[in-house]
């Protein structure tokens, strides 16, 4: 006897979607979770700057009880006579309308603030990336190629000591072999007259970018080294040198092909931590971006600036991420193929 209940209708087999539905549809479930996870990151921060104390006494001191003027208008600004509720909806409906607030230090919107300082760091992490990105190839290429020769045992003990110093050590030194007496080539410092970008002085940013290049660069190059490597080590690579394929011809279309993935990855990994690391760099080159605006922010108590700050950093690193994905996807068949089927 047949149980009706496990007999299939005909034509009840698997949804098949079609590939465009199929992209469509894990577009939309990476957006979902880069969405929920700057909501999260939202309710952190806010949380944060909350749990700091009252933010009158600390912004005014000791004049919070003399001038009950000011401390009243900051409460207002600050909507503190509010529940922690009906504020944290206040913020994020103004964060998701643009408006990020009224900074409490200098009486001005917060958008009109950092607008310029925004744009210098996404410059100085932009001319970063465009140098690190094809040394970082270049190198691990080198090393590959010298497989455990003197030139690559070299390289691989600077890399080393590289990722082991912090990049305020290497900005420091820096300055001190560059902007001393003992090469007084480069300026210390990043000063641009007012109304001017820092890159109309090219010169002043050679550090800061340097800074941040050898401060990235070691963890790229060791990951794409790895990666040749094991792609030097395969099966198909083997069977195209014993076909007479030349070794350059190998390790550029074979193995630096197969590096590009994981190098997308570590890249956006080491990007998205650019957007907050570089708060040190640009403090110790007094670099006019979000850094240095964040420490000015943290040490004047503008938590209207510090919670925009923050949020605009953990954007930046969901957007890197994501793209990252995305190029992950495409530059890889099996997973283009997975998708779309």
């Amino acid at each position: 006897m047949t149980d009706a209940a496990t007999v299939k209708p005909m034509g009840a087999g698997p949804r098949v979607r079609s590939a465009p539905a199929a992209w469509t549809l894990w577009l939309a479930r990476r957006l979902g979770l880069a969405v929920l996870t700057l909501w999260l990151t939202s309710v952190l921060v806010f949380l944060a700057t909350t749990a700091l104390g009252d933010p009158v006494k600390a912004i005014l001191g000791k004049s919070a009880e003399t001038s009950p003027a000011r401390a009243e208008q900051i409460r207002a600004q600050l909507n503190l006579d509010d529940s922690i509720f009906e504020r944290y909806a206040h913020w994020l409906g103004g964060l998701l309308t643009g408006d990020l607030g009224t900074s409490v230090a200098n009486q001005q919107p917060v958008s009109e603030l950092l607008g310029d300082r925004v744009i210098n760091s996404g410059v100085l992490v932009l001319i970063a990336a465009v140098v690190m990105i094809p040394i970082a190839f270049g190198v691990a290429l080198i090393c590959a190629n010298a497989r455990g020769r003197r030139t690559d045992q070299a390289i691989q003990l600077v890399l080393l000591t590289l990722a082991g110093l912090p990049e305020f050590v290497i900005g420091i030194l820096l300055v001190a072999v560059f902007s001393t007496t003992l090469l007084h080539i480069l300026p210390a410092v990043t000063i641009s007259a007012g109304g001017e970008s820092p890159w109309q002085n090219p010169a002043s940013m050679i550090l800061p970018v340097a800074t941040l290049v050898l401060a990235v660069a070691p963890y790229i190059i060791r990951i794409v080294r790895s990666t040749l490597l094991e792609v030097l080590d395969s099966d198909y690579v083997e069977l195209a040198r014993l076909k007479g394929v030349p070794e350059r011809v190998v390790l550029r279309k074979h193995a630096l092909l197969n590096a590009i993935v994981p190098g997308i990855q570590v890249i956006a990994l080491q990007l998205a931590w650019l957007a907050g690391g570089v708060v040190i760099v640009e403090y110790l080159f007094s670099y006019p971006g979000v850094g240095a605006s964040l420490v000015d922010s943290v040490r004047n108590s503008d938590i209207p600036m510090v919670q925009a700050l923050a949020m605009i950093i953990a954007a930046v690193y969901v957007v890197v991420n994501l793209v990252a994905d995305v190029l992950s996807i495409l530059f890889t068949p099996r997973a283009r193929t997975a998708i779309g089927s």
